[in-house]
């Protein structure tokens, strides 16, 4: 896309379409239906760069308008679903898992098409399916002005800026005040490391507070099991720090009163833990002592596209990522396809090519000693990843040229 592509307005009205979607299977076959369609007020999403992808994801969405077939709208993104079906679990039984999309409204009627890739980016499954905007049927939400939100930090209007929403998790209604003071923190950690900071003002983060029956989350370790509003729980895939949620319906009904394209769910736990997925979310234990890195690390997947570059084994671990196959994410690389990473940024601010990178002691490569995404204790994102997150920031806010 270049400066003269076409303008947000001449395909889009400043509201936003939410599509929400199943994705089912096992290992060996998968399959997309769609669930709920419904629209929000505004579009807080981006408005350049409409029919460029970032990064391919593990999964893609790509709006047509159905006259013309144009492209007028794409995005990426990675799912639990996915991960699932690396486990051993997915060989022995079909689940179905949830997914919701944020993508402009468009003035006609347009074909969407969303897919999902496999570790070697082939396309497992696909569903295309058209929608007229003025469909009767489409779900109208209203803003519910009881519900408590808070801004963290305001650097534009949410047509100018990255607009980010945090959301409570097993926090009680008497204590509000406990999350607007996690979330602050959370805010501070994440304009603490560069480059957000630089970017300060391309950023809106909101906080939302919803009212958990139970205090704290699920720890099925534990036997601990929790009513809280978005039925998050460690253990996720039987990894017992991998905090996630499964209801992504319930996460998205409750930010309709926001203008909001990135979540961040705090999780009020003194359990270590958390979780970060593509252009989904991130989620966080808010009270273990690691808190502010984890954050930090956790919102680098969901919003950055980063890898881990932590590895379990000295030797080599392929099952995540094939080493011949050059990972999408920008950080990691196989050495497939190295010149599209930092090959030519070796030598400079420290800049190299270690192996062990993404679960991996060999195969898999990062261009650091350390880093945020390698271990909680360093304190910034290596030159490659400040890079990376840089350019996505650009991407979501400035006309590509």
């Amino acid at each position: 896309m270049n400066v003269n592509a076409d303008p947000f307005d001449k395909y889009f009205t400043d509201q936003t379409l939410r599509v929400d979607y199943i994705f089912s299977g096992n290992a060996d076959h998968q399959s997309i239906s769609l669930s709920d369609i419904s629209s929000l007020e505004n579009w807080a999403g981006r408005r350049v760069n409409m029919d460029s992808l970032i990064y391919l994801g593990n999964g893609q969405i790509v709006m047509r308008d159905a006259e013309s077939k144009k492209v007028i709208y794409t995005a990426s993104f990675s799912t639990l679903f996915q991960e699932w079906l690396t486990t051993d679990e997915s060989k022995t039984i079909t689940k179905g898992f949830e997914h919701s999309m944020l993508l402009p409204y468009p003035k006609n009627n347009v074909d969407i098409t969303i897919s999902l890739c496999d570790n070697r980016h082939r396309v497992t499954a696909d569903f295309t399916h058209t929608v007229d905007p003025n469909d009767i049927l489409i779900r109208r939400h209203k803003r519910n002005n009881e519900v408590i939100t808070f801004y963290t930090h305001k650097g534009g209007t949410y047509q100018d800026c990255i607009d980010i929403a945090i959301l409570s998790e097993g926090y009680t209604k008497e204590q509000v005040g406990t999350f607007l003071m996690d979330a602050k923190v959370a805010t501070k950690a994440i304009f603490s490391h560069e480059p957000f900071s630089s970017f300060k003002d391309r950023f809106n983060i909101v906080a939302v507070f919803i009212p958990s029956e139970d205090e704290g989350v699920s720890i099925p370790k534990d036997n601990i099991w929790k009513d809280t509003p978005f039925q998050s729980h460690f253990s996720t895939f039987y990894s017992d720090r991998y905090l996630t949620s499964l209801n992504i319906k319930d996460i998205h009904d409750a930010l309709t009163s926001v203008d909001y394209e990135h979540i961040i769910i705090l999780a009020n736990t003194t359990e270590y833990g958390g979780g970060g997925i593509f252009n989904s979310y991130t989620l966080t234990a808010a009270h273990h002592k690691t808190f502010q890195p984890v954050v930090v690390h956790e919102f680098g997947h969901s919003f950055g596209g980063l890898a881990d570059e932590y590895y379990y084994t000295t030797e080599a671990d392929t099952t995540t990522y094939p080493a011949c196959v050059e990972p999408w994410e920008p950080n990691i690389t196989t050495k497939v396809a190295f010149d599209q990473k930092w090959e030519k940024e070796i030598g400079t601010n420290g800049i190299g090519l270690l192996e062990g990178a993404g679960y991996s002691g060999k195969l898999i490569y990062r261009a650091c000693q350390d880093c945020r995404m390698k271990t909680n204790e360093w304190p910034e994102f290596c030159p490659v990843c400040k890079n990376a997150l840089a350019k996505i920031i650009r991407y979501y806010t400035e006309p590509s040229k």
